[in-house]
């Protein structure tokens, strides 16, 4: 839970409060008067970058909650402020019952098959996490592996990544504690449920890859960090080592490192017959890889390149024998399959499906058929070819939506697939080289998905570019008036966003509102084009596409001017952030979440330093010229009427560290930005999003929502 009023100002260190008693001065008033914020204070700090002047008042905000009692302090101190303000929405309650209503039902993941046995998450409704299951055969009696229940009394130690070993008889999992993208790893004995002694610490943005005969596996992580530095340190040295069962981690091996280039992650996957491990390493986040191999059966471990350079996409599908299947973007901007003989002494790449209109998201070999999951106009559509490019036909996806978790291996006869839309919860699928899918596992969901609508729309950017858009309500509804609309954006990292359920947005459109889904430029959804138009010097694509976004809503009258909200998370943050600033006339309400704020300091902390693929490099004029000219943080604009802003962030967040939010925030309080509420909501024993109980999410979305519902007249009734 949150760290709430007096008691959790109690909480923090009464030397902190002595030391800086502006923090504790809190006064809340009702909400139609004018909000009094917590004061806070500022640092005398100014930068000199390339011949600029930049002031930073708000630095020390950038100290780790759990390290620095002011820092704590503030956090009580804002959180104070917006429960006493969110106390009197009318809307959060009836919110809250409505989700946790449409929370009711089966999350389910495909399964996957190993060693005759099936492995599959399922998170029913009032579980806090998903609970992972295996049946001894397709049609047998289920039984529970991994319950997370009993890891901690709030819910928020979570089953992150898992993989069974190449005969099903044990499992390696990872255990993720209070949203952090640290991981532990633990060994199972699949067919009694004892958990070895097996204990693997400082794991992050790793696969996991089981080694023949079940010796060990590989797996990928950082150095320990100094004390105290594990939620702020920049993450480097990323290192694959493997585990050998029944040793101790000091023991484990070294199997690929790059010293001489500390700022490369790696990961490990092991082709299906387990002949090769396919190591992939990348420097940043814009998908340009270097592909290493090392054979499995060798008498040492000697790693040669298969692909140098880091110019292009290399995605492995899967081997047969010597032959590899890589999805790549060379000379194909939506992706091609190709494959080479790795057993030639100059292995050469041969096309196997060429390029399409539409853009290939994942592929994977199903025995002698290749399954090829495209993006087409922002929805998927799945197409089986053989092996030597043959087109064998469609499968008959069930509507508009997006195919997720495709599975399947060289080694086995069927495939797995989840399909899922903004009204219907993922049902999976099971189907075969002759392309007719069954269900296999499908939810009893609480509400009729026939009585929403969805519909796809396109609409012009401020260049003439045609953005695909999404739009979501009640079919029922009428839209005459216009009604109170949330509209969604990310655009970045080549991450596309597809039709999905999440009922947090089902409530809201329960309630008689509209959710509305833009498909920016910045991310994937047309490929590399796509993407490159709107990263690094074309950022500003992004917020354009936004803002067009938003005024075509208005002027379709779709939602009245005043009835527009905005929300983004993550790279999205930084979108709300950026247009809240650039047109705050056009929107009445913004929810920012994990967002990126400080566009000059992004690349100190943590996985920061990543990111530069697509925002650029702050050191580097041209790019800190860009970077300086949409930063939420320093681009806040005194003397200008705001609309209402929840800015939402998570102490344990180590991936997109709070500082961004919290620096983001003091400043929008401190300067004259009007009298709507701006407020920041504080989780505790929460990361970036990932792993977040049930409980939390209710809670933290009928805050939110109930927050812009009030601001842009959403009535939620009882």
């Amino acid at each position: 839970m949150r760290i709430t009023g007096l008691l959790a100002l109690a909480l923090a260190s009464s030397t902190a409060i002595t030391s800086n008693p502006a923090l504790a001065q809190i006064e809340t008033e009702a909400k139609d008067d004018a909000l009094t914020y917590p004061k806070t204070n500022t640092v005398d700090v100014v930068e000199e970058q390339f011949g600029e002047s930049i002031a930073d008042p708000y630095r020390w905000l950038e100290n780790d909650v759990r390290e620095d009692a002011d820092v704590a302090a503030w956090v009580a101190a804002q959180n104070m402020v917006t429960d006493s303000y969110l106390a009197t929405l009318e809307g959060r309650e009836p919110l809250a019952a409505s989700m946790t209503a449409l929370f009711d039902y089966d999350e389910l993941e495909p399964p996957v098959k190993v060693g005759g046995k099936y492995f599959y998450e399922r998170k029913s409704g009032g579980q806090n996490q998903a609970i992972l299951y295996v049946r001894d055969e397709k049609a047998g009696e289920e039984r529970v592996l991994i319950d997370p229940a009993d890891w901690s009394e709030d819910g928020a130690t979570a089953l992150a990544e898992w993989k069974p070993s190449g005969d099903g008889s044990l499992l390696a999992y990872a255990v993720q504690d209070g949203g952090s993208d640290w991981r532990t790893l633990k060994v199972m004995n699949v067919a009694t449920g004892e958990i070895m002694k097996d204990t693997v610490e400082w794991v992050k943005f790793s696969d996991l890859a089981w080694m023949p005969g079940n010796s060990g596996f590989l797996y990928s992580r950082f150095p320990e960090p100094e004390e105290g530095e594990a939620f702020q340190s920049l993450n480097k040295n990323h290192t694959i080592y493997m585990h050998m069962l029944g040793k101790e981690q000091s023991r484990d091996i070294k199997v690929y490192a790059t010293p001489e280039q500390p700022e490369l992650g790696h990961t490990a996957t092991v082709t299906s017959d387990k002949r090769w491990v396919v190591i992939t390493s990348s420097s940043g986040t814009d998908d340009r890889y270097e592909i290493t191999l090392v054979k499995v059966d060798a008498n040492e471990i000697e790693p040669r390149k298969l692909v140098t350079g880091f110019d292009h996409n290399w995605s492995l599908i899967d081997g047969v024998g010597d032959t590899l299947y890589f999805m790549t973007n060379k000379d194909a901007p939506r992706l091609r399959v190709m494959k080479t003989d790795v057993s030639a002494e100059t292995p050469e790449w041969i096309e196997v499906v060429p390029e399409h209109v539409a853009t290939i998201d994942d592929a994977v070999l199903v025995g002698d058929t290749l399954a090829v999951d495209y993006i087409d106009d922002a929805k998927s559509r799945l197409e089986l070819f053989a092996l030597d490019g043959t087109p064998k036909g469609l499968v008959d996806l069930p509507g508009l939506g997006q195919v997720k978790g495709l599975d399947g291996s060289a080694k086995a006869s069927d495939g797995y697939f989840a399909f899922e839309s903004f009204n219907r919860p993922a049902t999976i699928y099971s189907f075969n080289n002759a392309g007719a899918p069954t269900v296999w596992a499908k939810p009893d969901i609480p509400f009729d998905p026939e009585s929403v609508t969805v519909s796809q729309r396109f609409y012009e950017s401020k260049d003439g570019t045609k953005i695909p858009m999404f739009l979501v309500h009640k079919k029922d509804l009428d839209l005459s008036e216009g009604a109170p609309t949330l509209l969604y954006g990310y655009g970045g990292f080549n991450i596309s966003v597809l039709p999905g359920y999440s009922a947090p947005k089902m409530a809201w459109i329960e309630a008689g509102g509209v959710y509305a889904s833009a498909n920016l430029r910045g991310g994937g959804e047309y490929g590399k084009e796509w993407h490159d138009g709107g990263r690094l010097q074309n950022k500003q694509n992004v917020f354009d596409d936004f803002i067009a976004a938003g005024e075509y809503l208005i002027a379709e009258g779709i939602t009245p001017k005043d009835g527009l909200a905005i929300e983004g998370r993550s790279n999205g943050g930084l979108l709300v952030g950026a247009v809240m600033n650039q047109r705050p006339d056009l929107f009445t309400a913004g929810h920012a979440a994990v967002g990126v704020m400080d566009m000059l300091r992004f690349d100190r902390f943590t996985a920061g330093r990543y990111w530069v693929d697509d925002y650029g490099y702050p050191n580097k004029e041209a790019d800190f010229r860009k970077l300086l000219s949409y930063s939420p943080y320093h681009n806040i604009q005194n003397g200008t009427d705001y609309p209402a802003l929840m800015v939402s962030t998570a102490d344990t967040d180590d991936r997109v560290v709070p500082g961004h939010s919290f620096k983001y925030t003091a400043r929008l309080q401190a300067l004259n930005t009007g009298d709507k509420p701006h407020l920041i909501r504080i989780e505790t024993r929460a990361g970036h999003g990932s792993g977040k109980p049930t409980d939390k999410l209710i809670e933290e979305y009928s805050d939110i929502y109930g927050f812009m519902a009030d601001a842009i007249g959403l009535k939620i009734a009882d």
